[in-house]
């Protein structure tokens, strides 16, 4: 029964830290926080659970069904603070209650510039949580929510989360940091769209791109437009600032005219959907003239509530800027006009159809006043007395006759027209009547009236004259063709000349490609489907016919059905050691016996090395701490040594990756301390990184023999083993420091024993103490703490992590930094050895496995420099694969650095994916070596990106959003389309550098 108590304080407060952690974000992010924002509204609902669990029946009241103003009204009589917000949440219910007695439409009259009288607007859900979010936006809900718990006796029972002496200060200090937020009731232009969750982003891209059309003249407005700090804003971005500066912008105001406007004009978005009714307007600004058309649903707030409806109807929407259109179709059927836009590149936007009436030629004179004085119609509308502005009257040709069209019966009445929006200033409008001029015709003929005759056949007095230039000065007839053939001969050479720029940027582009990119990947390329399809991956029934034939089965074979489909997870145990080098392809089974016999006599000797010196640490540790207590029981004064101990301890951590090679202790920036396992005293000292980490700086030769009588009765030393060639110099250098030889005088032990007792390694510590330098011990005490913090929450919701075979991690990993002290323990080596713990189940093969792994990845580290190669590499692959996006995160703040990648290259993508996923993409990883790639994680990483190309654009992320956005997405990534599209990644880049 304790456990589930406890198990439901935990779910509790995790649900607190989860949305101040949410708060928090967001008020990093946007500077503020909105009243109104979803994540107040998540946080009040999360602590008034906390506030109801296990409340009193008398505290919350008897016949009251709102047990939180039942416990804030009971609070505020003894606390002044609670008494302040009941006052307060009294004055904002009795505002909300008038409001909807008050009948609609008789709001009462208020002189024009007061305030005092202005009734505020409380969503259902703040409502709802109205106390909580009172005191909230007050800041004083972390002083109330202390107060209860310092007198949670008269309110709550005791097995309740505020009467627990530790939960209840816990909730408490979690709300000091909301509560000293500011929040806003400012409507910014992003406000209603702004912040979603990386689940919603994802929720929103999967319905928009079910709709989308990439003819759209007009997008939905994006959720993050207004970027503060953005270099990057387009047109799209003016035109769709938020839905509501959308609906105002249809309006008349400040910055543009409204010209025409009607309402009920059909637009049908798509040839399977029924023609939808909107709003027609037509904009003037100072510098363009706009056309828009807005579905009805959207004017008149009649959407539902549906993520679908919504996307549907921003998609169905029209901004149309004129500057873009050619001409102008109209059409008449059955009395009603249709109405067509051509743009320049000759597409059509879809057709708007006008009720009957005189609205198209309404619509059409209003177009000509807003064309003026830059532009105009043409043929332009006529000017009739009494009418007004009517359609111009055409002439239709025949073989026969000219006849006008007034004159012709109804039935042959034409009702099409074209017009061309021309602007005469500039130069490409000008052509024609230059050509004509040329021609001798002057300039006063219009190109439509010359179309109009070319389009028809040959009239009788063109066909009468005996010169093509003999041409009564009643026709307008243009037969000479030489303009045509300057206008095909010059699109000739502009086709010529663009396919020739075209080829000569492809050429440049590809030797681009082959000089920053022909070291990312292997130049053979190896097929999925030769000689047989490895998407199965490499299955048990395969691996045991490797086994029993190892000579028919080739290495690449295998390598190459693991990269393209991965490993069973039945015999990955026995496959890893292969794939990380702890086996070679090909071995026999007596030598793989042999290999594993090496790697356990080197792992029993190494942990027996750093055992020892652990016992040392502690009791340096001891001894300083009565040193400590000694002292200030004396009253006596600290020394400079003890000081800097004390001052150590207090400050050392954990919580960044950092490098133990750092110098100053000063520059590190610690959070917190906990207490190293190993440690005995309570307030043990620890001890900071040395200035040097060179096996040089100490001293090795003191108190020699030691050692032996605690290295298991093996002779020879570790270093002799495959895994420390070419790592160091002679023998004596390359032993560990402050270690000695082993003698041939080894008191006699089992191997698997736990190296004697306690009391025999504290007698060898005090003995072998002279053995190892200050620095020495410094940097061994660092580490130890470090992994112990580490090791206690590596994965510690996984069902493998026992207490057992936490420790068996902590012995790899010690291990490991002890033949590496030169490099130390940084935070995340326990996220890499994690994975091969639970596959490989033995710390002896998880120790090589591991060692093995590190060679590639303690590059990665702080200490190394792989992760710079890896983010100038991830700029040239992007810049070259995706320019668009790349171009998008240059603008918005510039982040092409890549440094969000940095967890990714760091651990592998291990935080980023479910367990299971991580199994499989860690092997292909190692398989791409051999395969496709070394860089393979690089891919991985463009993948992952590529996944989300059009969220990140459609929403226009700079940097932090971008973090924020993975962040959230993290252990949600389909691992199988990432490996995928990485495949297809480095497959492009071989094919790019082989010119196929």
């Amino acid at each position: 029964m304790s456990c589930s108590a406890d198990a439901v304080k935990d779910k509790l407060l995790w649900n607190v830290k989860k949305e101040v952690k949410q708060i928090m974000e967001e008020a990093v992010t946007r500077k503020f926080v909105h009243e109104d924002s979803s994540h107040i509204i998540a946080l009040c609902g999360v602590v008034e659970a906390c506030l109801l669990h296990m409340l009193k029946r008398r505290a919350a009241g008897f016949l009251r069904t709102d047990k939180v103003a039942a416990l804030f009204t009971k609070v505020g009589k003894t606390c002044a603070i609670a008494g302040d917000v009941c006052k307060k949440v009294q004055e904002l219910q009795q505002q909300v209650e008038s409001r909807k007695n008050q009948p609609n439409g008789q709001e009462p009259l208020k002189r024009q510039g007061s305030t005092t009288s202005k009734t505020p607007v409380l969503t259902p859900q703040a409502i709802k949580h109205i106390w909580v979010r009172t005191a909230l936006i007050e800041k004083v809900l972390d002083k109330i929510v202390q107060y209860i718990v310092d007198n949670c006796s008269k309110y709550y029972e005791k097995e309740a989360l505020l009467a627990d002496p530790v939960c209840g200060p816990i909730l408490a200090s979690l709300l000091v940091g909301p509560c000293a937020l500011e929040y806003t009731k400012l409507k910014t232009a992003d406000h209603y769209w702004t912040d979603p969750s990386a689940d919603e982003l994802v929720q929103r891209h999967r319905i928009h791109g079910a709709h989308g059309r990439q003819d759209s003249p007009s997008k939905r407005p994006a959720l993050g437009i207004r970027k503060r700090h953005s270099s990057g804003s387009t047109s799209e971005d003016r035109f769709a600032a938020s839905a509501r500066e959308y609906v105002e912008s249809l309006h008349q105001n400040s910055r543009t005219h409204l010209l025409y406007g009607k309402n009920n004009v059909l637009v049908q978005p798509k040839d399977d959907l029924e023609a939808i009714p909107g709003y027609l307007s037509l904009h003037q600004s100072a510098d363009s003239l706009t056309l828009k058309w807005t579905p009805n649903q959207l004017m008149n707030g009649t959407l539902g509530d549906s993520e679908l409806e919504k996307s549907v109807y921003w998609d169905y929407a029209l901004i149309v800027p004129l500057s873009q259109i050619v001409c102008i179709h109209c059409h008449q059927q059955q009395s009603r006009w249709t109405l067509v836009l051509v743009s320049q590149d000759g597409t059509q936007r879809p057709p708007l159809h006008f009720p009957q009436g005189g609205h198209l030629l309404a619509f059409l004179s209003c177009l000509e006043n807003g064309l003026l004085p830059r532009g105009q119609l043409e043929p332009p509308l006529w000017s009739q007395q009494g009418k007004g502005k009517v359609f111009p009257k055409l002439r239709k040709r025949n073989s026969n006759k000219s006849v006008d069209l007034e004159e012709m019966p109804a039935e042959d009445t034409s009702t099409d027209y074209v017009f061309r929006i021309i602007y005469p200033g500039h130069k490409h409008d000008n052509n024609t009547s230059e050509m004509i001029e040329m021609q001798g015709f002057g300039a006063n003929l219009l190109s439509w009236q010359l179309e109009h005759c070319s389009q028809g056949s040959s009239c009788i007095s063109c066909s009468m004259g005996s010169s093509p230039y003999d041409i009564p000065s009643c026709c307008t007839c243009i037969h000479d063709r030489t303009p045509l053939k300057m206008l095909c001969e010059s699109m000739k050479r502009q086709i010529i000349s663009r396919a020739f720029y075209g080829w000569l940027a492809h050429c440049r582009h590809l030797s681009t490609v082959r000089t920053h990119l022909s070291a990312l990947v292997n130049h053979s390329i190896v097929p999925p489907d030769r000689p047989a399809c490895a998407a199965a991956g490499l299955t048990k029934e395969l691996w045991s016919k490797y086994q029993k034939d190892r000579k028919n089965y080739k290495e690449l074979e295998l390598l190459r059905r693991v990269y393209y489909g991965g490993v069973q997870h039945e015999i990955r145990k026995e496959v890893w050691p292969f794939l990380l080098g702890h086996y070679k392809f090909g071995m026999a089974k007596k030598e793989m016996d042999q290999v594993d016999a090496d790697i356990a006599l080197r792992y029993q000797k190494v942990m027996a090395e750093w055992k020892a010196c652990e016992v040392i640490v502690k009791q340096r540790e001891k001894e300083s701490h009565s040193a400590t207590l000694a002292k200030f029981s004396s009253g006596s004064s600290i020394d400079s040594h003890v000081q800097r101990l004390i001052h150590r301890d207090s400050t050392i951590s954990n919580d960044v990756f950092i490098s133990v090679d750092e110098t100053d202790p000063a520059e590190q920036d610690p959070k917190g301390q906990e207490e190293p396992a190993l440690t005995a005293p309570p307030a043990a000292a620890e001890f900071d990184s040395p200035d040097s980490g060179l096996p040089s700086s100490r001293n090795y030769s003191v108190a020699s023999g030691v050692l032996s009588s605690i290295d298991d009765g093996q002779g020879g030393s570790f270093e002799d083993g495959p895994e420390e060639e070419g790592e160091g110099g002679s023998t004596g250098q390359r032993a560990q420091p402050g270690l000695l030889q082993p003698q041939d005088s080894v008191p006699e032990e089992q191997p698997g024993s736990q190296l004697g007792s306690q009391d025999y390694l504290v007698d060898v510590a005090s003995v072998c103490a002279a053995s190892y330098t200050i620095e020495l011990l410094d940097t061994v005490a660092l580490n130890l703490h470090r992994i112990d913090k580490d090791v206690q929450r590596c994965d510690r919701n996984y069902w493998y992590f026992t207490a057992e075979n936490l420790e068996k991690l902590r012995n790899v990993m010690c291990s490991y930094v002890w033949e590496h002290l030169e490099v130390g323990y940084v935070q995340g080596m326990c996220d890499l050895l994690a994975p091969l713990m639970v596959i490989l189940d033995n710390d002896q093969l998880a120790y090589s496995c591991f060692s093995h792994l590190m060679k590639r990845m303690s590059q990665n580290f702080p200490n190394g420099g792989a992760m710079d190669t890896h983010f100038a590499n991830m700029r040239s692959l992007i810049q070259i694969l995706d320019s668009e996006l790349f171009e998008l995160m240059h603008q918005n703040g510039d982040y092409t650095h890549f440094y969000f990648c940095y967890r990714w290259f760091l651990l592998d993508f291990k935080r980023e994916l479910l367990y299971e996923d991580v199994f499989t993409v860690w092997e292909v990883i190692w398989a791409a070596k051999h395969i496709s790639s070394e860089h393979f994680v690089l891919f991985i990483a463009l993948a992952l990106v590529e996944v989300y190309r059009e969220i990140i654009r459609d929403n226009n992320m700079d940097f932090t959003d971008i973090i924020k956005f993975f962040n959230e997405m993290a252990e949600h990534h389909d691992a199988a389309e990432i490996l995928r599209i990485a495949r297809d990644l480095v497959y492009k880049v071989q094919t790019l550098i082989e010119n196929k």
